[in-house]
């Protein structure tokens, strides 16, 4: 069985990116499987333990953390994320692709270890926009949303080190974007090309 290939898709809060993966792993349940990050974040109204995030506490993280149990990991906005590396790894094995939702910084660490995983960047079309995506989420205080804003003009400054670059001003459009890299970059494990 050919083993699968692993993509990272990356952007600042508010792109975008975690509606568009849906919409890819519904497009292709039976190739895709989206990975499920670990976070000392608390549960946001609506998240569902285990598919939404595995959520643990800070301790038990730091643990995994030194026994070298992740993929990557990286603190976000003052809390810890990271990628348990055993179920991505079974999954690839398995021939799926797997897909992971992360930020610049555990793409980054990804990439060292992983340097063939396809990494896709996802940016809405301007500041205000992103400003406003976030506002709508009402789920962040002011301060934190600030913070936010701050890091998405830092994150966006490194999407140059991605393969791929998708500006999310339409989702139909993005998503057919995001479907076409898929399905190029999920032929080249299949015929080596």
């Amino acid at each position: 069985m050919p083993q699968g290939r692993l993509f990272v898709v990356s952007g600042p809060s508010g792109a975008g990116k975690g509606t568009l993966i849906i919409e890819l792993s519904r497009s292709y349940p039976d190739s895709t499987w989206l990975s499920v990050s670990a976070t000392t974040r608390k549960p946001r109204p609506g998240e569902i333990e285990g598919t939404h995030y595995c959520f643990m506490d800070e301790h038990d993280f730091r643990e995994m953390i030194a026994r070298g149990e992740f993929l990557e990991w990286a603190e976000v906005h003052g809390n810890l994320y990271g990628t348990p590396a055993s179920a991505v790894r079974e999954k690839l094995s398995q021939g799926l692709d797997v897909i992971l939702e992360i930020d610049v910084k555990g793409a980054r660490q990804v990439r060292a270890k992983e340097p063939e995983a396809v990494a896709i960047f996802v940016v809405p079309p301007s500041e205000e926009i992103l400003e406003n995506r976030l506002r709508g989420r009402a789920t962040e205080q002011e301060e934190e949303l600030r913070r936010r804003l701050e890091n998405a003009l830092e994150e966006s400054s490194e999407k140059d080190d991605f393969d791929y670059e998708i500006i999310n001003d339409d989702l139909d459009g993005a998503a057919r974007e995001l479907y076409s890299i898929y399905e190029r970059e999920s032929r080249r494990r299949v015929t080596g090309g």
